[in-house]
């Protein structure tokens, strides 16, 4: 087990299965050192937990934790063509989008849940710069989708 698996199971959480394409894309491709992530759902055994609006059907905090699936999801993504999550030498970019109804502006603070599970789970590697972004719909009515970019060392 990687130390970041490890890591992974002292917060109590297991690494999940690369979800599945929804369509004609790969879950995550690596460009030299640097693997990109497509969008994550907050998909858990194939499914989504909630559906709709922030703001509207589903509350702030709500949508936070399933921003911290997106970032688990995005995780097994990057070890399906790293090979080991110990490759990971930071998290460069974070990209968060949140179905939004129409008067909420906490963005920020539902992405913050993707943030703070890479900062827990990579320490000082998981800093990273980010956007968080309200839209009007996500596929299969998501309310949260996350994509991630990290630099792997050259191990």
């Amino acid at each position: 087990m990687s130390s970041v698996e490890a890591r992974l199971a002292e917060l109590g959480l297991t690494l999940p299965a690369v979800v599945p394409p929804l369509a004609a894309y790969q879950p995550a491709v690596q460009s030299g050192v640097y693997v990109y992530t497509s969008g994550q759902l907050p998909m858990v055994e194939g499914k989504l937990p909630v559906t709709g609006k922030v703001g509207a059907e589903v509350t702030a905090e709500e949508a936070k934790e399933l921003a911290r699936i997106c970032a688990l999801n995005a995780l097994a993504a990057v070890k399906s063509v790293a090979g080991d999550l110990d490759r990971v030498a930071r998290v460069v970019k974070v990209v968060g989008f949140v179905a939004s109804a129409s008067d909420f502006t906490g963005q920020p603070g539902v992405i913050n849940g993707a943030s703070e599970l890479l900062g827990e789970v990579l320490g000082d590697k998981g800093v990273h710069a980010r956007s968080a972004v309200g839209v009007a719909v996500l596929p299969l009515d998501a309310p949260v989708e996350v994509e991630v970019q990290v630099e792997l060392t050259g191990a």
